[in-house]
């Protein structure tokens, strides 16, 4: 599932506060809380956990980090029953400008799978309200500088 938006910020600004995981509950609309299972900064290898609320259940998961760049994130979990793998790329539309991309894999196992066309659904409706979300804040330059 494939979900993007163009932000008119520069890259290095969405990216810097997009792959902040301490940001996640500012902008995602179902993330309540982040705790750091390894020390930040973020690099790979690192592992964060997310408290979220997903139909109507709260789910905590821990992402670990594949892959991180000023251009793309990967985090993957693999644990519960939607196993999930996370890719968020950012890239240059123009130099006030970036096409952010939020694409969500996994494979759901058990009784996911056969409520996994209602997940996908309320997983798309989420990233789509997700990004306009942080589409918002970065634009309107609410987002705090650390």
């Amino acid at each position: 599932m494939l979900t993007e938006t163009v932000i008119a910020c520069p890259r290095a600004e969405v990216a810097a506060y997009a792959g902040d995981p301490d940001k996640a509950p500012e902008w995602y609309v179902n993330i309540v809380s982040v705790r750091w299972r390894t020390e930040p900064p973020l690099v790979v290898g690192s592992q964060v956990d997310f408290v979220a609320n997903f139909l109507g259940r709260a789910l905590t998961y821990t992402y670990e980090v594949l892959e991180y760049s000023s251009d793309k994130m990967v985090m993957r979990t693999a644990q519960g029953p939607f196993p999930m793998e996370t890719t968020y790329t950012w890239e240059s539309v123009d130099a006030t400008h970036t096409r952010m991309t939020l694409r969500n894999r996994g494979e759901p196992a058990g009784f996911a799978r056969v409520a996994a066309p209602v997940m996908a659904a309320a997983m798309r409706r989420a990233n789509t309200k997700d990004l306009a979300r942080l589409k918002q804040l970065l634009e309107a330059g609410r987002i705090q500088a650390d």
